[in-house]
């Protein structure tokens, strides 16, 4: 039985396509319009479980591949219905809610055997910042859901199966609804003919049960504060099977006391001597590697940069390396004896004049005495 025929929809249909079809079908051939017709009744349970396979998009996944539902379809009994009558009162049933119950049953069997992926577990690494530039390893010790170890997640106790008492072992029950009689799982064991087992004296029930365990955690080279790294599959356990959730590790980034980072680019700030700045000089400046020579051509301005490329951090995305930025700031030589004020009034009167002109204030002559 094609299930798109039943309903009278194409394969690709949408659910809002689907919902139509079901609810102009169901105004035609619903029991309580036509009472006492049993082909109506038999076509209506036909339409009710086409709907219900086709609107749940798991259900429907499964079924256009070709997988049957391995579940039985309930028993639906009409035994003592009179079509030809209809209670009365408040508490009448009708025929939609029988349905209702059945559906209910369904969705909460399904829920309960469905395997449900485990929640993530979160952690946090404080790191140096030469460890998040260079990449390291690190233990890190996490507490988690596991499936428990004496039940084995099923979350009962291993007993021997006793036969439900409700159901006699059979696993339905005979209920009557109005003027109704039907059959339908029975409540108290689901379905499943046997009582339901003791729970767990470890878990109670739940399935799970909290341990403690340190898990090595390799932190690529170049992370950067704030960023985190996930471990898949070492989160809390999933039930009923499922699988594991994952372990999100954020990581805290220290300081350095030279570098500071901006993406993948490196800053730093190199003292000069006032006569290295205007003469010029190759100097060494430190880097991730070591150190390097920079060259500092004549005539530097106090906060000009340089940039060195491919000298700063590895990106763990891309693995291209930024650069490093040298921002040159001039160093006040200590004035210890008086040659060397006087070499500075010197250069004073030689240059103090052009340098005011050019800023546009008035020329000054440095005090002789005077720092």
């Amino acid at each position: 039985m094609d299930l798109y025929v039943v309903l009278g929809i194409a394969r690709g249909s949408s659910v809002a396509d689907i919902k139509r079809a079901y609810r102009r079908l169901a105004r035609r051939y619903h029991p309580d319009i036509n009472p006492g017709d049993q082909e109506a009744a038999q076509r209506f349970r036909q339409i009710l479980d086409a709907y219900e396979t086709l609107i749940d998009a798991d259900r429907r996944r499964r079924y256009d591949l070709g997988v049957r539902e391995a579940e039985p379809a309930p028993t639906y009994g009409f035994e003592g219905f009179d079509f030809s009558a209809r209670a009365q009162g408040p508490h009448a049933s009708t025929f939609g809610d029988l349905f209702a119950d059945v559906i209910a049953g369904r969705q909460a069997r399904r829920t309960a055997s469905g395997a449900e992926r485990g929640a993530d577990q979160y952690a946090s690494l404080a790191l140096s910042f030469e460890d998040a530039v260079h990449g390291t390893e690190r233990a890190v010790t996490v507490t988690r859901r596991e499936t428990c170890r004496h039940c084995r997640g099923s979350g009962a106790e291993r007993t021997a199966p006793v036969r439900c008492p409700a159901c006699q072992g059979g696993g339905t029950v005979r209920a009557t609804r109005g003027h109704m009689v039907f059959s339908k799982s029975c409540p108290p064991c689901g379905g499943t003919g046997q009582q339901r087992p003791r729970p767990c004296d470890l878990c109670h029930g739940v399935g799970l049960e909290t341990r403690a365990e340190t898990i090595a955690v390799r932190v690529p080279a170049g992370i950067a504060d704030g960023e985190r790294v996930r471990i898949a599959g070492q989160g809390n356990a999933g039930t009923h099977g499922g699988t594991h959730g994952d372990l999100l590790i954020a990581v805290q980034v220290a300081s350095h006391d030279l570098f500071r980072r901006d993406g993948d680019d490196l800053h730093l700030v190199v003292p000069v001597g006032i006569h290295e700045a205007a003469l010029g000089a190759r100097i060494d400046v430190p880097t991730l590697d070591g150190t390097t020579r920079l060259r500092v051509p004549p005539g530097t301005q106090s906060g000009q940069r340089f940039r060195l490329r491919e000298r700063g951090v590895t990106s763990p995305r891309t693995g291209q390396r930024g650069d490093l930025v040298v921002e040159v700031r001039l160093a006040m030589p200590k004035l210890l004896d008086e040659r060397s004020k006087e070499l500075l009034r010197e250069f004073g009167r030689i240059h103090g004049e052009g340098a005011r002109a050019e800023w546009g204030g008035p020329a000054r002559t440095p005090e002789r005495g005077t720092a």
